[in-house]
């Protein structure tokens, strides 16, 4: 895994100025998915740690899901690199993968006998966005989590 683009590993635009993005390039074997995980959670923790940004453990937990379907997806039917972006926008976090392969997903029909194979329905039943492009090479995969959950807002912890 390594940082590209002009950010730092703390997610800081070089130069000195804050940024509430990272952006990664993800190569290698299985062990890249738990590391695309961790720099999610190490991201949202700078996100709220340095940026004063409130950050719902329910945030982190579907940011964690979203970043592990979609870099197991495109490890797994791209060759090549991966490039994942994480940056806040407005009140949610949106996580950015891009892959090789051109062929956007698709969600199958809800099969309560299918093994496997979920990964995209279980992605966007969390969302509060998804989007999938083509680019010039590959794909590009955009979904927003909502930083905050409703307790979060209230002030009252739901339970």
């Amino acid at each position: 895994m390594s940082e590209v683009g002009p950010l730092d590993e703390d997610g800081r635009a070089r130069g000195g100025s804050s940024s509430l993005q990272t952006t990664v390039a993800l190569e290698g074997g299985g062990a890249t998915i738990a590391q695309a995980r961790h720099l999610a959670v190490d991201f949202l923790s700078r996100v709220q740690d340095r940026h004063g940004m409130p950050v719902s453990q329910r945030a982190v937990e579907l940011t964690q899901l979203v970043v592990s379907e979609l870099v197991t997806n495109a490890r797994k039917y791209a060759p090549g690199p991966v490039l994942m972006h994480l940056g806040v926008a407005g009140e949610a976090v949106e996580v950015v993968v891009w892959d090789s392969d051109p062929v956007l997903p698709v969600a199958r029909a809800a099969d309560a006998g299918r093994v496997g194979q979920h990964g995209l329905e279980i992605v966007m039943a969390v969302a509060e966005g998804f989007e999938a492009q083509r680019e010039p090479v590959g794909k590009r995969i955009t979904v927003r989590i909502t930083l905050r959950d409703d307790a979060d807002v209230t002030g009252c912890r739901v339970q």
